[in-house]
This record gives structure tokens, C-alpha cells and sequence, in this order.
């Protein structure tokens, strides 16, 4: 039976629709063929009447993917520049949705790191897609000192690609949302990549200042460390002070009385 030119393309994107579900939830490895076709309602031989082999199909589903998600990350923001379209870039795309929404979101935190084993196909078309949405955002970026418009967008999309994928790797929620609050506040800062984790360099000036230990109130919950109190000089005893024993902290301690010479008794 043949089928129409209509329905060979609708079956195709049955089977990329289908593939880069299960390549944003498993990656590469966990989308086998069969799950795909199974997922696209289709039996398993009629697979290769579409695709060449598995990494023909994430090739071309990176190319489809890239092409709509550069639509959807730049849409509106046409006419920010510089600090402004970094912030809605970011925000967009750093956010907890997009973290909590791996299923149905961007799917390189998933593939980054099949893609540094994948074949040269594969890469040559992540590399397309990548150049596509650097080239259509970088005009929004001004050139500043030490950096080309060209560079700052290569390094904003590897900055929120890594972020996402520590983000959704750690088990932390905490961390996590950290993590992304980290990458934003980054980009917006405009810190060289370079200078980071210098100390000193660009990447400090949002240092948190360690407090002293008069600054920190004590809680009723902190019972290990006690409030420090006034020191209280010991005063020198004063010679004839009249104080009677030994223990200076007596408090019931009373004067002394002078001695009496006893009288001779009389004949």
C-alpha cells in the first residue's frame, strides 16, 4: 500500500515529536528506537523508511528543536538591548519552570553531555543551532571592553545551559534555586568569565562579609555560645579595708573590731 506524500511527512513528525520527548526525560541513551516508535504509535519497521539510523534522528530533532526554541527564547524581546535583554533572557530561560518542567522544556540539560560522545553529524547539527541563536541575539548585546557582542552571548547561553543542568542534577530544591539565582545575578553583573573565581577580580564584588562576633545577636537557640559580658577588674585590697577572711566574695563577712589589751586583775 502506498501511502501519500501528506501522510509520510505527518508520520515523520509523529516520530520526532515522539523522540524528542523521550530525548528531554532520558537523553540519549534511554530513547532506544523502539520506545520512540512505540511512543508514536508505529511499529518498529517503519522506522528506517524515515531515518538513516538513532543518531540521524536526534540530529534532526536538534535542528527542529533549536529553530523553535530560538523563537520561543527571543520572542519580544526584539527590541531590548544590553543589561535589559540579558535580564529577560535569563529570567525566561534560568527559571524554577523551566527546571521543574524537564519533560516538556529545553532538552540540553538532558543531551550536553551525550553530545561530547556523539557522532560528527550529530554535533555539526547542535553546532548549526547554536550559531543560529548566538547570530540572531548577539546584535542586541553592545560590545564592551574585553568582550565582543558575539563572545557575551556565547558565553549567556553556555552560562544558562551548565546552570540548568546543575540545577537539575543536584537534590537539593535549596541549592538548586541557588544555583540559578547564581547564573542570573552573574550575567546581570557583566563578569568576565575569566575573572570569576578570582579573588578580587570582577566576579567579587558581591562579597558577603563575614559577621563579627559582637554582631551577631545570640538566640535562645544558640546556647553554645553565651553572651560576652563586661570585664570586672579585681580592686586591690586596701590595707585595714577591715574585710575579715579569706574569701573576698564572702558577702556575710563583717568587720573586724579592734583588739582590747586585757586589764591586770586587781590584788
Amino acid at each position: 500500500m502506498r501511502y501519500t506524500a501528506e501522510h509520510k511527512q505527518a508520520t515523520h513528525a509523529r516520530i520526532l515529536a515522539a523522540a524528542e520527548k523521550l530525548f528531554r526525560a532520558e537523553g540519549f541513551s534511554g530513547a532506544s528506537v523502539e520506545r520512540v516508535m512505540r511512543a508514536a504509535g508505529l511499529t518498529v519497521g517503519g522506522f528506517y523508511a524515515h531515518f538513516a539510523s538513532k543518531e540521524s534522528l536526534l540530529a534532526e530533532s536538534l535542528r527542529a528543536f533549536m529553530v523553535e526554541r530560538q523563537m520561543r527564547w527571543l520572542a519580544g524581546l526584539e527590541g531590548l538591548r544590553g543589561t535589559a535583554f540579558l535580564d529577560h533572557f535569563a529570567r525566561r530561560y534560568l527559571s524554577l519552570y523551566n527546571r521543574d518542567t524537564g519533560q516538556t522544556s529545553c532538552m540540553m540539560p538532558s543531551l550536553l553531555s551525550d553530545l561530547t560522545r556523539a557522532p560528527p553529524e550529530v554535533q555539526a547539527s547542535f553546532g548549526q543551532g547554536l550559531e543560529a541563536l548566538v547570530g540572531a541575539a548577539q546584535g542586541q548585546l553592545p560590545a564592551r571592553e574585553g568582550a565582543t557582542p558575539r563572545q557575551q552571548m556565547l558565553a549567556t547561553v553556555a552560562l544558562c545551559f551548565g546552570a540548568m543542568t546543575l540545577a537539575r542534577a543536584t537534590g537539593s530544591q535549596a541549592v538548586s534555586a541557588e544555583i540559578l539565582d547564581a547564573a542570573r545575578a552573574l550575567l546581570l553583573a557583566g563578569a568576565p568569565i575569566a575573572e570569576a573565581g578570582e579573588v578580587g577580580g570582577a566576579g567579587a564584588r558581591n562579597v558577603v562579609r563575614r559577621p563579627k562576633r559582637a554582631d551577631v545577636p545570640v538566640s535562645k537557640a544558640d546556647a553554645s555560645v553565651p553572651a560576652s559580658r563586661p570585664s570586672r577588674k579585681k580592686q586591690a585590697r586596701k590595707p585595714g579595708s577591715g574585710t575579715r577572711g579569706t574569701n573576698a566574695g564572702d558577702a556575710h563577712a563583717r568587720p573586724s573590731r579592734p583588739s582590747r589589751k586585757r586589764k591586770p586583775a586587781r590584788g
